[in-house]
């Protein structure tokens, strides 16, 4: 690995920086922070790359134990569900673990049962699959905007805790974050993207309608919390006005939750290649795409 300059104030996080007490120690430091009490940028790029380090072990050791994980991420929008997906993935092989984000359901799934179009994304053997936003999209977004009745959101919020015990109990390992961001934050990066026109897609109606219902959204989220915060699949709560370390937070809980091994592939010795006689066509017969650079 190619070592990366560091300013003279950098915090390094040396070898071994996978002990607990040594993390915690660097998390615990006041010259991790800045004068506004976030976290410093040396300090998060260092962790993250430990981190992912460790996702990679941990995509080894469940496809090797043949572990199904299904991970869920929810919360208001803006709350930073995507940020964290991305992170967790830009190391991995997308072959391990995969990203679930579905559309709208057609008006064929809507007479479906409700779980139905989540249940063939669920994971395999030796499968991790991350859903940006879930089945949970009833007891919030739905309730909240009018999108379901009253008796479809009572029928989910009686249904969903045994659905996920059942999930549970067929051994699929069932993780759900909350991410929760302030009224305030969710302003300013809603205003944020409105002014970035590389941004401004990010900036739906329905973020503008549900930034208007933030208590009714606040209500939503503490019904389902009353519902489906059971022990088999509880919810953890990620603080996320912070997004940095909103990161850091959820990805160390993540694999807090593994007791996984290193089983990375050793490294290997590549094959010469073959020497077969062959006479390449000429290169004028083939469309280039223009040498700019």
């Amino acid at each position: 690995m190619v070592e990366k300059p560091q300013s003279k104030d950098a915090v390094v996080i040396p070898e071994g920086a996978d002990d607990v007490g040594l993390i915690e120690d660097v998390a615990a430091s006041p010259d991790s922070y800045k004068s506004n009490g976030r976290l410093r940028s040396d300090v998060y790029e260092a962790e993250m790359e430990r981190l992912q380090e460790q996702l990679v072990l941990l995509q080894y050791w469940i496809q090797s134990q043949g572990l199904k994980v299904a991970v869920i991420f929810e919360g208001r929008g803006s709350a930073g569900k995507g940020g964290v997906i991305k992170r967790i993935t830009e190391r991995t092989s997308p072959r391990i673990i995969k990203v679930v984000a579905l559309p709208t359901p057609t008006e064929r799934q809507k007479t479906q049962w409700y779980f139905q179009r989540y249940v063939e994304h669920l994971p395999a053997a030796g499968e991790m699959v991350l859903f940006d936003r879930s089945w949970y999209n009833r007891s919030n977004v739905e309730w909240v905007m009018g999108y379901c009745s009253e008796s479809e959101h009572q029928e989910f919020l009686r249904s969903c805790p045994e659905f996920e015990r059942m999930l549970v109990r067929s051994g699929i390992v069932v993780l759900k974050y909350w991410f929760s961001v302030s009224f305030e934050e969710q302003r300013r990066r809603f205003e944020a993207r409105n002014a970035e026109p590389l941004k401004r897609w990010k900036l739906s109606d329905m973020d503008l309608a549900e930034h208007e219902l933030y208590v009714r959204y606040s209500m939503a989220k503490d019904t389902t919390f009353q519902y489906t915060d059971i022990k088999q699949a509880p919810w953890y709560v990620v603080p996320s006005d912070d997004k940095k370390a909103a990161r850091l937070n959820c990805i160390s809980h993540l694999l807090s939750q593994f007791d996984y091994e290193d089983v990375a592939p050793e490294v290997v010795t590549l094959p010469e290649m073959q020497q077969i006689p062959y006479v390449r066509p000429p290169m004028h017969e083939q469309t280039f795409v223009p040498q700019r650079f």
